[in-house]
């Protein structure tokens, strides 16, 4: 993470969901490969790598929430980000910066808590979903992330559009 935050921020972004990146392989080379076919610089070393990956996740998130908020026709005000991607500090706080909105970061271990309270409430243990929401609540450290406002991520979300399929 210390090389990825050192590493110059939105040098290079990629569409995480191309199918360049489906497969098995050298995803190094991958990533290297669709910044040269979009016209921008290859990260050349591990920091800029990671760099252009985290960001790259943190606008695709942002796409995906307003195609959802679009659907719903409501704003989400808080992300949650549970299991091992709530442990990557910058991936939490840049997700928070460019969607606008709060991360809440953890629980760590989201699968198996969930699967716990599911057999809680089958087992009667549990009264409603909103009681198993909150001993899973109550049962992790939960951090949370406040998003940075800068219209330079407007700017550089314009420019990840752009690399989407239409």
């Amino acid at each position: 993470m210390a090389l990825a935050e050192k590493a110059a921020p939105f040098a290079s972004l990629v569409d995480p969901d191309d199918e360049e990146f489906l497969r098995p392989g050298d995803m190094p080379a991958r990533l290297r490969n669709f910044c040269a076919r979009t016209g921008q610089p290859a990260p050349e070393d591990k920091g800029a790598l990671l760099r252009c990956v985290f960001e790259s996740l943190a606008l695709k998130y942002r796409v995906v929430i307003e195609r959802i908020e679009a659907m719903l026709g409501r704003r989400m005000e808080i992300i949650h980000i549970v299991g091992g991607g709530s442990q990557n500090r910058l991936l939490c706080q840049l997700t928070a910066d460019a969607t606008g909105r709060p991360v809440v970061a953890g629980p760590v271990e989201a699968t198996a808590l969930g699967n716990v309270v599911a057999q809680a409430m089958a087992l009667g243990q549990l009264a409603s979903l909103a009681e198993a929401r909150a001993v899973v609540r109550n049962s992790s450290e939960l951090i949370t992330y406040e998003p940075h406002p800068s219209t330079r991520w407007d700017e550089v979300y314009a420019r990840f559009v752009r690399l989407l399929p239409a």
